[in-house]
């Protein structure tokens, strides 16, 4: 395997507006903005992780005929919905699994958030569950998301925090972003298998995840629309050459950069033969509840104390959505660079569909926040993705430089920005397609 480059001036020429430019990623050279939302055809779908690497095109969002996005037409699907009938089907799903003789009967993952304090504080009030609730450590706590954990397990919790080994998860992060420009790419993979694992490990077959992931628009898939996809976790079979983490081979990993399977260990996929053996159902919450962020949020503050962040997050309006890890705000930007797609788009559009803003609100949100350079965290956070040889003697070997500076990062930017969604005029970067 070749080092690890150190990323190269990209060709302006590509960028130009006289330019017919390439499409990367698989991605629809036209791009299309839903008429309902703000989001574009250009967001990809949730993808199964431990196979994800740049040659794999991306399956993106799907519009109707009449122009509409998959999450929009969901949202209008809910409003069709007799929530009253699902209200009985999951008081009948907790009646089937709910202990008395002092165990858990259900598992709860989540990160302390608006959404998993909902979901697991309303199960146990109400529905009289008895969750357990489990968490996969973000890459690098706010204060105020550690606050939030904290209250969530105040309020009436036990919890599990798994925290994976911090040299290998840095590593995996650095070559997450180096490969792929996709910085959450570890935290996912933990936090997607991590409650399969401990359903496992607990004997608990009933699993409530919250809000279904149709509501960000991506396929409901086969069957129930209350079951989550398990192949987004588990896995049947594999070879070390067919997963990836951080872009690169199982082998690789452990024959270039010093890893051995035990390191990777808590962010394999589950085993498919196992979770059918124990019977382990997973379920969105979100398919028996009517699902609202706000009214989540509210929820938590009130029944937890929940706080807010004490700013806006980076590159958007909002104060309360995924607010727990400096590292989503490297996330967000990296979709902009490669998707054309930010972080104030993914919130607006969910508040349009939930109806708490008008489209014409979330544009003007879109154009006066989208594009912001996530500067606050920045230094932390480039620190976290530099390698130093006498912290990691052998990986950083394979870097030609394993120190990443904002220079390295910007440039590196530069090379996944699609030439079909950026131009480059006058000194700067614009999107060639935006919202009217």
């Amino acid at each position: 395997m070749d080092k690890i480059p150190y990323p190269q001036t990209v060709d302006l020429k590509k960028y130009s507006k006289d330019n017919n430019p390439d499409a990367y990623y698989g991605l629809s050279k036209e791009v299309k903005f839903c008429k309902k939302c703000v989001m574009s055809n250009q967001k990809p779908n949730s993808t199964i992780e431990f196979s994800n690497n740049m040659k794999k095109k991306k399956e993106t969002i799907d519009f109707d005929v009449n122009g509409v996005c998959a999450g929009c037409n969901f949202a209008i699907k809910k409003k069709k919905i007799n929530w009253k009938e699902r209200n009985r089907e999951l008081e009948e799903l907790c009646r089937k699994h709910r202990k008395l003789d002092g165990s858990y009967d259900c598992i709860v993952p989540g990160s302390g958030g608006k959404d998993s304090f909902y979901a697991s504080h309303i199960l146990k009030t109400k529905y009289k569950m008895h969750p357990l609730t489990v968490t996969w450590a973000p890459t690098i706590y706010t204060d105020w998301g550690l606050r939030n954990f904290h209250r969530w397990i105040h309020a009436g919790h036990d919890n599990y925090l798994n925290t994976p080994n911090g040299q290998i998860h840095r590593l995996l992060t650095r070559l997450s972003v180096d490969n792929m420009l996709h910085p959450f790419h570890p935290f996912i993979l933990g936090q997607k298998t991590l409650a399969a694992k401990m359903a496992e490990t607990f004997n608990i077959p009933l699993i409530f995840y919250g809000e279904n992931e149709a509501e960000h628009g991506n396929p409901v898939g086969n069957g129930s629309e209350s079951n989550v996809q398990r192949s987004l976790f588990s896995i049947e079979k594999f070879s070390n050459e067919e997963l990836f983490f951080g872009g690169v081979s199982l082998s690789n990993l452990i024959n270039y950069f010093g890893l051995n399977k035990v390191d990777i260990k808590p962010y394999m996929p589950g085993d498919l033969k196992k979770i059918d053996k124990n019977k382990i159902k997973f379920h969105y919450l979100g398919y028996y509840l009517k699902w609202h962020p706000q009214s989540c949020y509210y929820y938590s503050v009130e029944h937890g104390n929940f706080e807010a962040s004490p700013e806006r997050t980076s590159g958007t309006y909002s104060k309360y959505n995924s607010i727990d890890d400096k590292m989503d705000d490297l996330h967000y930007y990296t979709t902009l660079i490669k998707f054309g797609i930010g972080r104030a788009t993914y919130d607006a559009s969910q508040e349009i569909r939930s109806e708490d803003i008008m489209r014409d609100e979330g544009i003007a949100l879109v154009k006066r926040y989208d594009q912001e350079y996530p500067k606050r965290f920045l230094s932390k956070l480039l620190s976290y993705l530099s390698l130093p040889e006498d912290k990691f003697p052998v990986a950083s070997k394979m870097f030609e430089s394993p120190i990443m500076d904002k220079k390295y990062f910007d440039l590196l930017c530069d090379n996944f920005r699609s030439p079909h969604l950026w131009l480059y005029e006058n000194g700067q970067w614009k999107l060639r397609n935006t919202l009217s």
